[in-house]
């Protein structure tokens, strides 16, 4: 069983969490080499880079592949109900799987948890290559229900290893880096899929063949999360081992821990910002689906990755920063990201209720297609520094290191619940058609003010060891 180890040499006692994490950063060993500017050489292949890039790389190959999937429209399919369906399901089980996620690791390890959280999404991809190509729909809801069984496994392993593996001031570069791997999904589809249709200027299906590429590059997920590094032989620059390890309490009382952690008052009040955040996922590949022709919607699903990845790692550079005080980050982010998610609400609910109306196709040579294209560009966007805020948010909120797991394994289990919520009703026309944006823009309006509750205290009461581990970067820069 891996990765059970306490490095530190520590008994623990049956009150001691089942997760710990690895930074430690307030403690007087991280503030003495702080202060003595003390870097460490360590091997690249162990390094915190090399394993953000397996990670990444597993990203892409997994999540970043269903993504691009459904970054073609419903799956590539003509109409996007079933596939909405279908990850509707996905996203419900989600919702089981990342709450025992933390029982798996228990028995067999973060890495291997990782690796056991891979396998599903292949079999997904070949439901949507069948029912593309043959008029199969029982494989896509059957490979929905193992990838949602495994991916939250998966949504679990990797929250837990992107906050715990970096050193404190490459947190946000490392968020950045990760999630533009998934991205990079939605970008490597796109040119695909434009490359294979670029002259079907008509609504339709997407050409099967993609579908061939998208299950082998699935398939070789669980081969290169072979190559993540264990906690133990992490090496970071900063000198100090990564603890993400397991004690051996009962699984019920860490349980009990993760429930008493969701129905605190700073989680309840950023539960709507999370779910206006990730509904909008369905809400927009069902506009894409509905709105364009395949060639547009490979052209969508192409460009948008790179302005997403873009706009992701620009922001997680900022979010590192430490000449801007952490209060100021976090306020400014806020406004930035959820003004420009309104303005964006605005444009969408004008633009789907004149479509409804008219029943558009649009083509990119088609009066008319800039606006709405456009919008789907920005959606994307929105949706990618969305997410990255998140974890900046709730990586502040965490009183110990015990707690930034556990309140990842919340935020990705909340996800996936409004997930599937958002999937389930964009499966039915009407509300896929324009009902989600008009649902998507109210919950925006509703997480402002009890976010701002939780958000205007980072830096001032929360956050505690970011501003101590930044005060002693700041003091070692200055030595």
């Amino acid at each position: 069983m891996a990765d059970k180890e306490d490095l530190s040499g520590s008994t623990p006692t049956d009150k001691e969490t089942t997760l710990a994490t690895t930074s430690h950063p307030v403690d007087e060993e991280i503030t003495a080499r702080s202060k003595q500017n003390q870097t460490h050489k360590v091997k690249w292949f162990h390094s915190t880079f090399y394993n953000a890039l397996i990670l990444g790389i597993c990203n892409f190959l997994a999540p970043g592949i269903w993504g691009a999937m459904n970054s073609l429209g419903g799956g590539g399919d003509e109409k996007p109900y079933l596939v909405n369906t279908a990850n509707a399901l996905t996203f419900c089980l989600m919702v089981l799987s990342c709450f025992f996620g933390t029982v798996i690791v228990k028995y067999i390890g973060i890495k291997w948890t990782f690796i056991l959280g891979t396998v599903g999404y292949a079999p997904f991809a070949a439901g949507l290559y069948t029912h593309n190509r043959y008029g199969t729909d029982w494989l896509v809801l059957f490979g929905a229900a193992l990838c949602g069984l495994s991916a939250g496994i998966f949504w679990m392993a990797e929250a837990a290893i992107a906050l715990a593996y970096p050193e404190p001031y490459n947190q946000g570069r490392f968020l950045g880096f990760w999630l533009s791997f998934r991205v990079s999904g939605q970008i490597l589809g796109g040119a695909v899929n434009l490359g294979i249709n670029a002259k079907d200027n008509h609504a339709g299906k997407v050409s099967y063949t993609v579908f061939e590429l998208f299950i082998a590059l699935q398939a070789l997920a669980p081969f290169v999360g072979l190559l993540l590094s264990p906690p133990k032989k992490v090496q970071r620059t900063d000198g100090l081992p990564v603890r993400l390890r397991i004690f051996e309490q009962s699984w019920t009382a860490e349980l009990k821990e993760v429930v008493k952690l969701f129905f605190s008052r700073d989680f309840l009040l950023i539960v709507p910002l999370i779910c206006q955040a990730v509904y909008s996922e369905a809400v927009m590949f069902t506009y894409q689906g509905l709105w364009f022709s395949v060639r547009a919607r490979a052209l969508g699903s192409f460009l948008s990755g790179i302005v997403a990845l873009i706009s992701g790692n620009l922001l997680g550079a900022y979010l590192d920063t430490r000449r801007v005080s952490l209060k100021t980050r976090a306020r400014t982010s806020f406004i930035v990201v959820l003004g420009l998610q309104g303005a964006w609400w605005i444009w969408g609910t004008i633009l789907v209720t004149r479509y409804n109306r008219t029943q558009p196709v649009y083509d990119w040579v088609d009066p008319g297609f800039g606006s709405g294209f456009a919008l789907f560009l920005f959606w994307v966007i929105g949706f990618q520094v969305n997410y990255l805020y998140l974890y900046f948010v709730i990586g502040n909120l965490a009183k110990n290191e015990q707690e930034v797991i556990r309140i990842a394994g919340l935020l990705r289990g909340t996800e996936s619940a409004a997930q599937a919520v958002s999937y389930g009703l964009s499966s039915v026309s009407i509300m896929g058609a324009v009902g989600d944006i008009y649902l998507n823009f109210g919950l925006w309006a509703v997480a402002l003010f009890p976010a701002w509750l939780v958000i205007k205290e980072i830096g001032v009461t929360k956050g505690d060891l970011k501003i101590e581990r930044e005060e002693a970067l700041r003091e070692s820069d200055s030595n």
